[in-house]
């Protein structure tokens, strides 16, 4: 027979209390869990530009000589005048097992609690995170081991972007949220820069620590994530659903933009017995909601050029600027601060205009001409570098935020999907997973190409800008 409702105290669940601070909470909470995913994937380019390059002395390898001397090199297998090539291979290594476990977490995450799930990818990136660093103190000059961490790494890290999407998307609706998504967005900046700033401070005495300090950090926010993440829709090993989430869309914007001073009395949480709940969307069905395909070629093309400077700018700046491995790491962070202010605009514009498809095409016409920019202007000192890195990095990861958030949210509540909810983590899984793919191949390509000179790497961006341009949505349909 049918079961009637059960009613729990606060001891067994979470309180009713406004709706207004479970977002509160969630914004934050995820803001934070995803800021130190990316923290902890920031440091190997910092640490490859001062102990990636081989030195010399009179023509013969410190590497070869003397590999009991760990701080001459990073690694004693890259000591070959391929050595950029070597290094495109390392973060193509975890780029590439990413972008394949990507496709799958979504698909898993769908039908899994999202607290565990986050929780448990945390927990393994901050183990392997702490493990390449150990490279440094226990002496290993093996690049196979170090492929293996990054591979490894790569494929528990793809637990978190399905995840954190998935709890801010269906705990806001679709009222501004292209400004909140703009500002959430913000995390992968904030990441990067706190990345940038632990590596660089560890990279000359101790690099092995610039990867352990993130490790640990990613490690301690996993445990906090289970202790304190409240999921939208809460599953039970019996099929029970908590009422906690069935609330009013009309609170869709009260976490930043409140309406009134209305309060919500508290209440006990009721859960019912679930006679038919919707079965989660299938990676076929997610593919023939429109516009999925379309965003996910434009997001490859757009990951494509925001990867390969994260991974290869601090680099470049040492070539072009002539600063040591802190400065250029120092230095590269203004990319990111770029890409806040160039996420939470893109948002805006795109909820002012009610078009997101257009917001993008915008944006990356007018950032393949400003890569060219970037190419000419920072030979000529560090004032223009800086005016140009800001501008650049804002026009490049706007579109690369709205895509990631607002739009992956819009397609993964569709119309079509006629409210069932539980398709949001394999839409977003394969929007990302197709943007990482171009992540992969940005970052490898980008080794490739600069053994002929950075030229030929700006080319490739700027090319990439336009593909990402033509494969985008021609009208808005979310």
């Amino acid at each position: 027979g049918r079961s009637a409702p059960y009613s729990l105290s606060s001891q067994s669940c979470f309180p009713v209390c406004s709706p207004c601070r479970y977002r509160a909470l969630t914004f934050i909470l995820t803001f934070l869990l995803y800021t130190s995913f990316h923290l902890s994937r920031k440091p190997i380019s910092i640490v490859k530009v001062r102990y990636g390059i081989p030195e010399t002395v009179h023509g013969i390898n410190v590497c070869s000589t003397q590999p009991r001397n760990r701080n001459s090199c990073l690694f004693a297998v890259v000591q070959h005048l391929n050595y950029k090539q070597l290094l495109g291979a390392m973060d193509y290594s975890f780029l590439c097992a990413y972008a394949i476990g990507m496709y799958l977490s979504g698909i898993i995450g769908e039908r899994l609690p999202i607290r565990l799930y986050l929780t448990v990818g945390m927990l393994a990136s901050g183990v392997f995170t702490c493990l390449f660093g150990l490279g440094y103190i226990y002496n290993i000059h093996n690049l196979s081991f170090y492929i293996f961490v990054q591979v490894a790494n790569g494929l528990v890290q793809t637990t978190g972007w399905p995840s954190v999407v998935t709890c801010i998307g269906n705990w806001f609706g679709k009222g501004r949220r292209g400004l909140i998504m703009g500002l959430w967005n913000s995390h992968t900046s904030v990441g990067n820069i706190l990345g940038s700033l632990i590596a660089g401070y560890w990279v000359s005495s101790n690099w092995g620590m610039s990867f352990i300090v993130p490790g640990l950090i990613i490690i301690i926010m996993g445990v906090v994530c289970f202790l304190f993440l409240i999921e939208p829709v809460w599953w039970s090993g019996y099929g029970y659903r908590s009422l906690l989430c069935s609330l009013p869309q009309s609170y869709d914007t009260e976490l930043l933009l409140p309406r009134d001073s209305e309060r919500i009395p508290m209440q006990p949480v009721v859960v019912v017995k679930s006679e038919s709940e919707p079965s989660a969307i299938s990676f076929m069905g997610a593919l023939r909601i429109p516009g999925v395909v379309e965003f996910s070629l434009c997001l490859l093309f757009a990951k494509l050029v925001s990867y390969t400077f994260l991974f290869w700018l601090p680099l470049y700046i040492t070539k072009a600027a002539h600063l040591d491995a802190k400065k250029a790491g120092d230095l590269s962070t203004l990319f990111d601060v770029g890409g806040i202010v160039g996420g939470i605009l893109a948002g805006v514009i795109s909820d002012k205009l009610g078009k997101r498809a257009t917001t993008c095409a915008v944006m990356l016409l007018l950032a393949a001409p400003t890569l060219y920019g970037f190419s000419m202007i920072s030979q000529f000192g560090l004032g223009p570098t800086i005016g140009m890195l800001l501008v650049c990095g804002g026009l490049v990861n706007g579109p690369y935020a709205l895509i990631t958030t607002a739009v992956s949210a819009d397609l993964g509540t569709h119309k079509s999907l006629k409210g069932n909810a539980r398709a949001l983590s394999t839409v977003t899984a394969i929007i990302d997973g197709t943007g990482s793919v171009g992540a992969a191949l940005g970052p490898l390509l980008a080794g490739l190409l600069s053994a002929g000179g950075w030229d030929q790497v700006f080319y490739m961006l700027m090319t990439a800008d336009f593909l990402a341009l033509l494969v985008r949505p021609l009208t808005s349909i979310i």
